[in-house]
């Protein structure tokens, strides 16, 4: 048995599936369910227990690179923008896919969200799908797995994952240590995500984009106030991205040798490497923009549910009371609450798009909905 899959906790199905897979790997699989069902952790640990000489121990430098999405033998592909390009596909898994592995071993591709895949880009993966390469292993993650081109899926073994309930993500967290309370804060605040709930209970600052949502719509309260708020969250989400710039050294490390060169062998690793850290922080601002209108969103959604239930059971943010006087109107929070997804979905649906007008344009209704209030 696998430690390392052994301790992915909630999906008891798919990890039995995987704990066998490990052992006599098919060519590809797809990874299907919602987002936050654990797909992603269970990715790395899959990962980890396909690299590890011991099938995934969990301590050796095998699994610990490849838990951290940085083994030389791992290939990570992502959407950059809205979908995966075909230049991505042809550069990072078509031509590596046929050379040989930076170090002795398997050699892994993982293709997040890769219901984004381009048609041309999906073309190319089928090709080398048709003739897997030897000791190769293909692993597809999707929230939108029904979206995948029934050419790619049908050369894929499907492993489904289900929601995670809220009740066994707070279970999960409060038996890591983390206090009952916050546990279900983040719980309803990440949808459910355990990855993302555990970063926010742990994380210093796993709550900041809340913060920056709160001042945010307390200052919206007219033109003046709507104007600095969107100038106020691209201030914060400048900062977050700078805050980001540490993390490519660390993740170069172990690649280096004793006068802090790149080691040849390695060349190839570190490139991607640093192409995936430059991808990170060209999103950075984006997600935490993202993470400020979700935040905003929940705390006005709150103040919707004080104004019709008046239940305090079914508030996300478990550990704040909504303004009496800015839950007065129903309606008037309902169009904020419209104004702030709009942004969410006009930003995710076009990363051309200027940020900050779209930010200005969903607080100015925002200050209208209060002043109508």
């Amino acid at each position: 048995m696998s430690a390392v899959l052994e301790q992915v906790a909630g999906q008891v199905i798919a990890m039995a599936f995987l704990q066998a897979a490990a052992e006599r790997p098919h060519h590809a699989y797809v990874l299907a369910g919602p987002e936050g069902s654990g797909k992603s952790i269970a990715a790395r640990a899959f990962v980890a227990a396909l690299l590890c000489h011991d099938g995934g121990c969990g301590t050796c430098r095998d699994c610990s690179l490849a838990l951290r999405d940085q083994h030389p033998n791992e290939f990570v592909v992502e959407p950059e923008g809205r979908d995966i390009h075909i230049d991505t596909i042809r550069e990072e898994v078509w031509q590596p896919a046929y050379r040989t592995a930076p170090e002795p071993g398997r050699k892994v591709f993982v293709i997040r969200e890769a219901d984004r895949l381009s048609p041309p880009a999906a073309d190319t993966l089928l090709k080398v799908l048709e003739e897997p390469p030897h000791d190769t292993v293909f692993v597809l993650l999707s929230a939108r797995a029904h979206e995948l081109p029934d050419t790619i899926s049908s050369r894929c073994h499907l492993v489904t994952f289900s929601a995670l309930s809220e009740e066994f993500v707070v279970g999960q967290l409060v038996g890591e240590g983390i206090d009952a309370e916050r546990a279900l804060l983040v719980a309803r605040l990440s949808g459910g995500n355990l990855g993302r709930a555990r970063r926010m209970a742990t994380d210093i600052d796993g709550l900041a984009f809340r913060d920056v949502a709160e001042a945010s719509l307390a200052r919206a309260t007219d033109v003046a106030g709507a104007l600095t708020a969107a100038a106020d969250i691209q201030a914060a989400a400048a900062d977050y991205k700078k805050g980001l710039k540490g993390r490519l050294a660390e993740e170069l490390a172990p690649f280096l040798d004793d006068r802090g060169h790149p080691e040849d062998v390695y060349r190839g690793a570190i490139r991607r490497i640093e192409t995936r850290s430059v991808r990170r922080e060209r999103r950075a601002e984006r997600d935490f923009i993202d993470r400020v209108l979700l935040a905003a969103s929940s705390l006005v959604r709150d103040r919707i549910a004080d104004g019709v239930a008046g239940e305090p059971s079914l508030r996300l943010n478990v550990d704040r009371t909504p303004d009496a006087t800015a839950a007065a109107s129903v309606l008037v929070a309902a169009a904020a609450l419209g104004a702030l997804e709009g942004a969410r979905a006009a930003l995710a649906e076009d990363m051309n798009r200027n940020a900050r007008l779209v930010l200005e344009h969903a607080f100015l209704v925002v200050a209208g909905a209060s002043a109508t209030g």
